[in-house]
């Protein structure tokens, strides 16, 4: 195999979910675009890589100090939804149906990957409520073990704003899962978050 196809093989190899077959089916694909779009794929990256930043409001990512739904008008300022990482924004901002403003954590505390409760942004969420302002604080964070010790934490954290509500989103079953294969914390949750259904 020619040295070229190798290393960009190998530099694709390093995506997350990317493996040896799939990098090679990109490198192939890159080697058929036209060289000016492959430039323009290089720079975009680079230029994300070097230039991002975080919104010092939320920790989102942002092209200047703020992030745009920090500086939109018509968010809900009052209500604050914290989750782990940009991706799960995203997410949440897929459905539209949430219009409120946002906390982006940076992580989870894992105690194996040496991740603390300072490796995180917990303290600019304080900081955030100490300021005032705010009715509620809904925490959107994963049902991992990381997660609960992580919401664990947070509801701690918390307690000393007694004047804020603080939610989780529902958990439980998915539409579409079969009980007998569904594990025992998410059935707990499932129970717990139960709902009246309208007769």
């Amino acid at each position: 195999m020619s040295k070229l196809l190798d290393n960009v093989t190998g530099e694709l190899q390093r995506l997350p979910g990317i493996g040896r077959r799939t990098a090679l089916r990109l490198a192939m694909h890159i080697l058929k675009m036209e060289t000016s779009t492959v430039d323009s794929l290089a720079a975009s990256i680079a230029s994300f890589r070097h230039d991002i930043r975080y919104c010092r409001s939320c920790n989102n990512l942002s092209d200047g100090d703020l992030c745009p739904i920090c500086t939109d008008p018509r968010r809900d300022r009052s209500t604050i939804c914290v989750v782990e990482q940009v991706a799960d924004l995203m997410s949440i901002e897929n459905t539209a149906q949430y219009h409120g403003v946002y906390h982006v954590l940076g992580g989870v505390i894992s105690p194996m990957q040496g991740i603390g409760p300072s490796d995180l942004k917990i303290d600019l969420l304080c900081d955030k409520l100490t300021a005032g302002g705010i009715r509620e604080v809904i925490i959107a964070i994963s049902t991992s073990v990381e997660g609960e010790t992580t919401l664990f934490y947070l509801l701690n954290r918390l307690k000393a704003f007694p004047e804020v509500k603080v939610t989780t989103i529902a958990r439980g079953i998915g539409f579409g899962d079969e009980l007998e294969y569904v594990d025992e914390l998410t059935i707990t949750h499932a129970l717990m978050n139960r709902r009246e259904v309208e007769r």
